[in-house]
């Protein structure tokens, strides 16, 4: 049932080189997806292309720095031009900068946003346009828990993962308004989860960077794309405690922004050790963190 369901079908993954777009590259390859995979790392694109062959399925890697629109346009011609057309468009490239909002340097939260929201928002209209087209497609836009609920010390990411929570929104408004039928717009909104995002974000908080708990399995989330990639929904959150926490917001939103916050602030900037600052991955990719998972939760 899912390999027929996922056969065939032309998926386009940004992030593709770690964390939930490795995963979910891996994933849909064995039930016969024709993957295009996008991410700043060239090298590790190859080898994520080869063992998906080897899966069973197609796939080709196209070196992409989402923050460039050129970048994505051509990304989104190699998918046309390998298979015809793209019946799945995946925005999941993400950075974080984490620190005081006036220590971390301008550039960086420029970068984060151009990442994070602007790369979306390319993916998004070059996959769109292509779906009005079709008349068909699922586009698959990964935010956070932090696109609906904030905490200090992220104030770049949170406010791209605000904007991106809007946008799909919107275009889902569109849709219905626009009487759009075969063209799904879906928001995934994971809370913390065991991936190299940790190990990639822009470090000016003066400490170790310190993961949030709970951290989850991120084949969870991975798991959720591939669903979604056959049987669109508008919203998930995958992380039962990210559903408490909306549900928290909307009931109390006073109280639950000030233990957030508290906690964050314990969590990241009294607890770990001191640590130099790190510009991580934002700005141009690192060595470190190729996998799906990080291995923090042991």
């Amino acid at each position: 049932m899912a390999r027929e369901a996922h056969k065939d079908k032309v998926v386009v993954i940004t992030g593709a080189s770690s964390g939930f777009g490795k995963g979910a590259a891996i994933e849909l390859a064995p039930l016969g997806a024709r993957l295009v995979l996008a991410a700043r790392r060239a090298d590790l694109l190859d080898e994520l292309a080869r063992e998906c062959r080897t899966r069973g399925g197609a796939a080709v890697a196209c070196p992409t720095d989402v923050s460039r629109k050129e970048d994505v346009e051509r990304l989104a011609r190699t998918a046309l031009d390998a298979f015809g057309r793209i019946d799945v468009w995946v925005n999941n490239a993400g950075v974080g900068a984490i620190g005081r909002f006036e220590d971390v340097p301008l550039d960086v939260h420029e970068q984060v946003i151009g990442t994070d929201l602007l790369g979306t928002l390319y993916g998004s209209h070059y996959a769109y346009r292509q779906f009005l087209r079709q008349g068909s497609g699922v586009l698959i836009n990964v935010a956070s828990e932090q696109g609906f609920e904030t905490v200090p010390y992220y104030s770049s990411y949170a406010a791209a993962k605000h904007g991106v929570l809007g946008l799909s929104g919107a275009l889902r408004q569109e849709i219905k308004q626009n009487g759009i039928t075969g063209v799904h717009v879906c928001t995934v909104m994971p809370t913390a989860h065991d991936t190299p995002f940790f190990d990639h974000a822009a470090n000016y908080s003066g400490r170790e960077v310190k993961a949030p708990s709970p951290l989850h399995d991120p084949e969870n989330v991975v798991k959720a794309i591939v669903r979604l990639a056959h049987d669109p929904e508008d919203k998930e959150i995958v992380g039962a405690d990210g559903v408490v926490k909306l549900a928290m917001s909307n009931l109390m939103p006073r109280a639950t922004e000030k233990m957030g916050a508290k906690q964050m602030h314990k969590t990241q900037m009294e607890k770990p050790r001191p640590a130099p600052n790190s510009p991580g991955a934002v700005h141009a990719p690192m060595p470190e963190g190729t996998e799906v998972s990080a291995g923090r939760r042991g």
